[in-house]
């Protein structure tokens, strides 16, 4: 999915367009999904591409990854590109979408009581939710 960067302004919110298309990050506990738990599906956003199962979504206690939505996997393996990220002078893997490109968050090997060890550390902002029963939130 190809948009200038005037559609993808236009498309989003400024909150929106700050994290998933210039790589910022949400203030954490801001995000409206944190606490979300019912069954359903996250999706991009930016484009509704599929990434995140509410079946692998966890509560982080991860010092410093609080605040955040947290998943353990991705819902398909080719929903998300992972890239290295050296900013800020910390070594880091980016999480972005594979359909669109935008920044969703980064992934660490830091949830050793989570299958696979991986924490998906995911801005909510980048994220609609869409609860199996299909109440679109």
């Amino acid at each position: 999915m190809q948009l200038s960067e005037e559609e993808w302004k236009a498309k989003l919110t400024p909150e929106q367009y700050r994290v998933l298309r210039q790589k910022g990050t949400e203030a954490p506990f801001s995000g409206e999904l944190i606490n979300e738990n019912r069954d359903g599906m996250f999706k991009c956003a930016a484009c509704g591409a599929e990434l995140f199962s509410s079946e692998h979504k966890f509560e982080s206690t991860a010092s410093g990854l609080q605040g955040w939505p947290s998943f353990s996997d991705i819902a398909k393996s080719d929903a998300v590109k992972l890239i290295d990220d050296n900013s800020l002078g910390v070594k880091r893997t980016e999480v972005q979408c594979a359909t669109c490109g935008s920044h969703l968050g980064h992934v660490f090997d830091e949830a050793e009581d989570q299958p696979g060890g991986k924490h998906y550390c995911i801005n909510s902002v980048c994220l609609d939710f869409e609860s199996k029963d299909n109440h679109h939130k």
